[in-house]
């Protein structure tokens, strides 16, 4: 017997706006098997649909769903809705911020009993036998971009390159930030029904300094992910008569590889 497809009276269910959608909704005569009422349907429906009948425009097929309701006779779903081309691409971002310990403020607004009490330079949480400093929120730019590729795009070669250029910081420009700042966090990724790839790629931008000051230290310069740290020594506060822990050294570390971001190809 052959399976039979016919469209419902009560189908065309269109959605406009920003997400516009539309169900096609069928009856499938001439089978017990979900697979073949399945294939019919999705033989019979179209691959894409015009709501508006302009010719400009066309939804492609999504979901293809099947219910049975009696014998030989089953209810059958075609949703269309729409999608991002390849070659476009969405963003998000959030400045929520990163935490980071520190043992130095930026300046000591008052100390007490004032003219006696001692003098440690900007030292945070100074004991006998160290500085103990505090965790604070400091400046992270996350953001992501999502990008549709075609399959020519992304092949091993390329996936490699995303492998390899994950954890490592911007080597030039990249995305309007300056060299330094933006940390590649890594991508993820999936081949879509469509034949192209959708991928996510995570960063965070943390912005490159100049001119610090700590304690005496003057001039001191740190690239947004180079890694700051200070150097304390005990000193005498001739005026507190105490002794003091005061910043002896300070040291910018670089703690992760640099990477031409570029070769993403994402712009």
């Amino acid at each position: 017997m052959a399976v039979e497809v016919v469209e419902k009276f009560e189908s065309r269910l269109v959605t406009t706006g920003s997400s516009p959608s539309v169900e096609l909704r069928y009856v499938i005569r001439g089978t017990n098997d979900d697979v073949e009422a399945r294939n019919a349907l999705v033989a019979f429906s179209p691959a894409t649909y015009d709501p508006w009948g302009s010719g400009w425009f066309y939804l492609p097929r999504e979901t293809v769903s099947v219910q049975p309701v009696g014998d030989l006779l089953w209810e059958g779903v075609v949703r269309y809705g729409p999608f991002t081309p390849t070659d476009e691409s969405t963003f998000a971002f959030d400045t929520g911020g990163g935490t980071q310990h520190i043992t130095q403020s930026k300046q000591t607004i008052a100390k007490y009993p004032a003219g006696t009490a001692p003098d440690f330079k900007g030292a945070i949480g100074v004991t006998n036998d160290s500085v103990e400093g505090v965790d604070i929120t400091v400046p992270v730019y996350h953001f992501s971009e999502t990008h549709y590729l075609p399959d020519t795009t992304v092949t091993p070669a390329y996936r490699l390159t995303i492998f390899q250029l994950t954890g490592r910081v911007n080597v030039g420009a990249f995305k309007g930030f300056n060299a330094g700042e933006v940390l590649f966090l890594g991508a993820s990724g999936a081949r879509r029904g469509y034949g192209d790839w959708e991928i996510t790629f995570r960063f965070a931008a943390s912005p490159n300094v100049s001119n610090l000051t700590i304690g005496d230290i003057t001039g001191i310069d740190k690239k947004g992910w180079e890694y700051l740290w200070v150097r304390y020594a005990d000193s005498e506060d001739q005026t507190a008569k105490a002794l003091v822990k005061k910043p002896l050294a300070v040291y910018i570390e670089r703690v992760y590889d640099d990477g031409d971001l570029s070769l993403l190809g994402i712009g």
